[in-house]
């Protein structure tokens, strides 16, 4: 079967190192779509710089995928510690800045590097122009930047009422929409819900090729609510807010994680503004969807989506609408 995942940062990359263990087998042919849309850390210094779509998430989703995370991996994920100009800057990222230069093309430095570290799937920016997000919030305030609106979003001021891109005419990649319309399986999710995930669809084809796809759309929430972003927001409510973005109701299943973390790790997490996202699976279903509560937890210092429970959670749902389509 082939299947789309969708989105960007941490959670992404989470989902990938997982799923990329049944390629090949289950999964024949496995496509990311990742937003280009940071302008913070390394990958915002690079993009002002050298007028380059920004590389982080994706150099995070090449590594995810790759065939070992051997030797390689690791140095692609290496971040300069020293030096006046390289502080702070990951060799990944640079590496595909300059392979940018030096190709004039994006995908292509996505596709060689891709090539180099022996991926095991496609990796596939939303767009590959300059391309930044821009917020209002119900306060009034318009801000204009990924950082920008968490930063803001902090001071409690107002939510975020209405995103979009600018420019917003930014073109998809071809191929990315050919996967999307050829998926059998969309994965929106685990990530930041209006700075990882949104991104991708505010991109005009992106979207529509979404809306159009025969493919079965499954929506992986947050274990945690994300500060400036999220706040006080249940599962139901991550899946209104794709909805709205996208004009309409489009979410065949949710995955939900409903497992409390330890309570050392909810206060921890609470000194932060963030806390558990509630399970509201009853609110979930009355929508219409098909909810997969799992325990999903990996404890650390961090909460996070276990990558192994999440891929047997998405064969679980493989299956069963696999069975369901050939009835």
């Amino acid at each position: 079967m082939k299947v789309v995942a969708v989105g960007g940062g941490t959670g992404l990359s989470s989902l990938l190192r997982g799923i990329k263990h049944l390629v090949p087998g289950t999964i024949s042919d496995l496509s990311a779509i990742v937003t280009v849309a940071d302008n913070g850390g390394s990958s915002g210094r690079l993009r002002e710089e050298m007028q380059v779509p920004a590389p982080g998430d994706i150099r995070n989703c090449i590594v995810a995928l790759a065939e070992d995370e051997d030797v390689l991996a690791k140095v692609f994920q290496y971040r300069f510690q020293e030096g006046k100009g390289l502080k702070g800057h990951s060799f990944g990222n640079l590496f595909l800045s300059v392979l940018t230069k030096i190709t004039g093309n994006f995908l292509d430095a996505v596709e060689i590097t891709s090539d180099i570290l022996k991926i095991k799937g496609r990796i596939i920016p939303s767009t590959d122009e300059l391309v930044d997000i821009v917020a209002e919030f119900t306060d009034g305030a318009v801000i204009k930047g990924e950082t920008q609106i968490t930063e803001y979003g902090k001071k409690l001021k107002g939510k975020i009422k209405k995103i979009w891109l600018e420019p917003s005419d930014v073109k998809a990649p071809p191929e990315a929409v050919e996967k999307i319309l050829g998926a059998d399986f969309i994965i929106l999710g685990p990530g930041s819900l209006y700075t990882s995930i949104i991104p991708n669809l505010l991109v005009k084809e992106i979207k529509e090729a979404i809306l159009n796809t025969k493919a079965y759309k499954i929506y992986i929430c947050n274990v945690m609510t994300q500060y400036g972003e999220t706040d006080r927001f249940s599962a139901s409510d991550h899946i209104k807010a794709l909805h709205r973005i996208v004009g309409k109701p489009f979410i065949d299943a949710a995955v939900v994680n409903t497992t409390a973390p330890p309570d050392e790790l909810i206060r921890k997490y609470m000194k932060e503004n963030a806390e558990p996202v509630t399970a509201d699976l009853g609110d979930i279903s009355r929508m219409g969807i098909t909810v997969f509560g799992e325990d999903l937890l990996e404890i650390g210092s961090y909460v996070r989506h276990n990558p192994d429970k999440l891929a047997k959670t998405l064969v679980k749902i493989f299956k069963k609408i696999d069975k369901r389509r050939a009835a």
